[in-house]
């Protein structure tokens, strides 16, 4: 299966598509962040995630089993108990069981906490004390021991050299660990093949990050920022680029120099896959990338034998629905049944990856009588699933047709990051003011390589211009440097949230 990365850079967001076979199966979107945010987390970039914050408990909240911490943000981050989970100091504590939040932190106390969520609409990031620094093949986990491995290093020989090779690092430099304390690490799937030299030079540097983040700390008052993850290009190098990736393209001159440092420090054997795309025709366009989440944002999904699949999305699930349309096998009702149910499979395994949807997930499947037809489309779900980046879990069909399964969240879902409730009730949704907004940026770009130096007049609705003008000048800025010509933003009343025209003055 070929495999293929796409680095799209506008002025307001960095979107990645990761490509198998000729089509998009995840997109990873980072937009870039307000000026204010920028000077409290001091540094200019995108996504919190990953970042290491000194923090100071705000609030302990026992009937939530959960915090709230200051790091420096306009809204405090929320620490559950789960992932503080590590600050608990009972013992012989059953892991199934969480502890009290009271017994992990008091208000007042200041811990390190990770972001592993960003801050979205009124709710602050979501944090974890489980502090991690992830390299190109391993993680490093501090104050805790032992290895773990990547659930997608399949071979149980590879699996057994990998896990020995780390052991024996770890247990060369003592109890105190390679840290000067104790730490553990997951061994990454891009370690696959790596020498014992290739290990313990990617241990050394995480080493170093965390001895850095400890001298930050010291010398730091809480609320403040000890430890940054990479630039979002890096960072797709670092967790999507491997060697079965037969190229990455990146359309924007300044991320491709990054790439190609960051690949000459971490992956050298990979740098010659890194390419500067210049057309013609937009990057995305060259696999209908928009087309594909265009379509992604629409509950209905249609199937090539005439049947369809829906996909709603609620607070507490996702619920998936089979139908069979129009399609009728000429042998009968179970074949029809069991022809649709392996189609809608392979389906809903690409949805669920492009969209990003994660949590619980309720597939309603057309009903089959016979056990072997079962147990065949479980095992295509398995299947289809087994090279899914995310941790899943997939339940057997109930006497209903239902089968659950659970997905890991790892980001927010395409429709929340890209749309937004159009009522109170949450149906219809329509893009966000700052998807639009961002939609539009990318046509400037686009228009002003099209006719260099050429005027452009760019009309939207008013709630986009205003979104820009008002809200958001530093994306004008940023675009300002990309379009040479003069750009005029015109309000029109009569357009809807989503159309746009763009084009240059003759």
């Amino acid at each position: 299966m070929s495999e293929e990365v796409l680095i799209n850079v506008g002025p307001g967001e960095t979107r990645v598509a990761v490509v198998e076979s000729g089509r998009p199966v995840e997109l990873i979107l980072e937009r870039t962040m307000e000026d204010d945010l920028k000077a409290k987390t001091g540094r200019a970039g995108h996504s919190l995630l990953g970042n290491i914050f000194l923090g100071r408990v705000q609030r302990v909240l026992p009937g939530m089993q959960a915090a709230f911490v200051e790091i420096g943000l306009e809204r405090a981050g929320f620490l559950g108990a789960r992932e503080a989970r590590c600050l608990c100091e009972l013992t012989h504590l059953d892991e199934h069981v969480l502890p009290p939040i009271s017994a992990c932190v008091t208000e007042g106390q200041t811990i390190l906490v990770q972001a592993v969520k960003d801050p979205i609409g009124d709710k602050g990031a979501r944090l974890s004390a489980n502090v991690t620094i992830p390299g190109r093949l391993l993680v490093l986990v501090p104050n805790q021991s032992g290895v773990a491995l990547s659930r997608r290093i399949e071979d149980e020989a590879e699996r057994e050299r990998l896990t020995a090779l780390v052991e024996e690092m770890v247990a060369r430099f003592g109890s105190m660990g390679v840290t000067g304390e104790p730490a553990g690490f997951i061994v990454r799937t891009a370690a696959i093949g790596a020498t014992v030299e290739d290990i313990a030079a990617d241990a050394r540097e995480l080493a170093e990050e965390w001895r850095k983040v400890r001298e930050i700390q010291k010398r730091s008052n809480p609320p403040s920022v000890v430890f940054h993850d990479l630039d979002p290009v890096s960072k797709t190098l670092r967790d999507y680029v491997s060697t079965d990736t037969s190229r990455v393209l990146i359309d924007d001159a300044d991320a491709f120099g990054e790439a190609q440092r960051y690949a000459r420090r971490a992956m050298p054997e990979l740098l010659d896959r890194i390419q500067l795309f210049n057309g013609p025709g937009s990057l995305f366009s060259l696999y209908d990338i928009d087309g594909e989440i265009e379509a992604a944002l629409e509950p209905r999904v249609e199937l090539k034998s005439g049947g369809w699949i829906t996909i709603e999305t609620t607070e507490a699930l996702t619920a998936i629905d089979v139908n069979s349309g129009r399609y009728t096998a000429s042998t009968g009702l179970e074949d029809t049944s069991v022809c649709i149910n392996l189609e809608a499979v392979a389906e809903v395994v690409y949805q669920l990856r492009l969209r990003g949807t994660g949590g619980l997930i309720v597939i309603d499947f057309i009903h089959m009588n016979d056990p072997a037809n079962i147990a065949r489309v479980i095992e295509a779900l398995n299947a289809g699933f087994a090279h899914d980046r995310v941790p899943t879990q997939i339940s057997g069909m109930s006497e209903f047709g239902l089968v659950e399964m659970t997905r890991k969240r790892v980001r927010e879902p395409l429709n929340k990051l890209l749309t937004e409730p159009a009522y109170p009730t949450g149906r219809p949704r329509r893009k966000t003011c700052a998807t639009v907004a961002n939609d539009l940026l990318r046509k400037v770009v686009s228009e002003a390589q099209a006719a260099p130096g050429r005027a452009i007049v760019a009309r939207a609705a008013p709630d986009v211009i205003d979104w820009l003008e008002r809200g958001n000048t530093y994306l004008l800025d940023r675009l300002k440097t990309r379009v040479a010509g003069d750009l005029t933003l015109i309000a029109e009343p009569a357009f809807p949230r989503d159309r746009l025209d763009v084009g240059t003055v003759q």
